[in-house]
């Protein structure tokens, strides 16, 4: 009588085990400020990425007849003036600030960090054409330049992450490019030139690791600022477009209920504010051990 085959689990690579104990060593070491960060983000993200299957209802399904509907079995948290359900948009909302805030980050990551580390590797007219163009465009405030171009190009999600994406990169410019400056003047990258070793060689094997922890650092304070663009341009009732759901849109739409006492406005709010201080905790313990400041022995 033949066996049945046992399904085998493939073992795990040296190199899998190796990072696995080392995400292991360093949660252990982090500090309380950093792990309560961590459970903030982890809480955010699952609400995120499963929510068709938290929310009660749709995001835009009309569940009551009563706009403004107070909080009941039924809708947890009331209705908005739509008769919507107030929690369904609170998580949709989630997905809709977190992803955009997520996508328009790596983007502009992507663009400045590109540009800032060509500018420290080749020097000379591109890095000058390169900082003086960036220049320019930070002399003009971030908020009236988003406003004027979401004016001429509309406010759709494309063209808003484009928008905050291009702007934002200016500043990943300069980070990218001082961190560089300061590593490809370094004897071991003067010596893969003179091995003759190409531009993109020395970027990939020399610059660009030794940058990346700052670069990895510096990417969860930038998504606070670009999180907190796209409320502040929801708000103002030029960035996430109705029906979707956006924290700042649902705080302006529900705000009459304050005069009324209702503290539902507040909600998604205190969402916003939640979000971006668990991503500075983790944050700061990151630059912390990228800079070499942590407490590890």
């Amino acid at each position: 009588m033949m066996s049945e085959p046992s399904l085998s689990v493939p073992p795990t690579s040296p190199s899998e085990r190796n990072l696995i104990q080392q995400v292991i060593r360093a949660l252990r070491q982090a500090p309380a400020t950093a792990l309560v960060g961590l459970l903030i983000v982890g809480v955010y993200v699952v609400a995120a990425v499963f929510a068709p299957w938290i929310a009660p209802y749709g995001e835009y399904e009309v569940v009551s007849d009563i706009p403004f509907a107070p909080w009941s079995e039924a809708n947890l948290l009331g209705t908005d003036q739509l008769g919507r359900d107030f929690l369904t948009r609170i998580v949709y909302g989630a997905r809709n600030s977190i992803g955009i805030a997520f996508v328009t980050t790596l983007l502009a990551f992507a663009i400045g960090g590109f540009f800032g580390i060509m500018a420290a590797a080749l020097r000379g007219w591109v890095d000058q054409v390169f900082s003086r163009f960036v220049d320019a465009v930070m002399s003009i405030p971030d908020l009236i330049f988003t406003l004027l171009l979401l004016a001429i190009f509309g406010s759709s999600v494309l063209n808003l992450i484009l928008i905050i994406a291009i702007l934002d990169s200016t500043r990943i410019f300069r980070i990218s490019r001082a961190s560089a400056m300061n590593v490809v003047t370094l004897d071991y990258v003067e010596a893969s030139t003179a091995r003759g070793e190409g531009l993109y060689w020395r970027i990939v094997h020399e610059i660009l690791p030794n940058i990346l922890p700052i670069l990895i650092s510096e990417f969860g304070m930038r998504f606070c600022f670009v999180f907190l663009v796209i409320a502040a341009l929801s708000f103002l009732g030029v960035g996430l477009q109705p029906p979707m759901a956006e924290w700042g849109s649902m705080v302006r739409d529900n705000a009459v209920l304050i005069n009324s006492g209702d503290i539902t406005p507040l909600i998604p709010a205190s969402a916003i504010a939640l979000l971006t201080v668990g991503v500075n905790f983790v944050a700061d313990w990151l630059l912390s051990k990228s800079s070499g400041l942590s407490n590890e022995d």
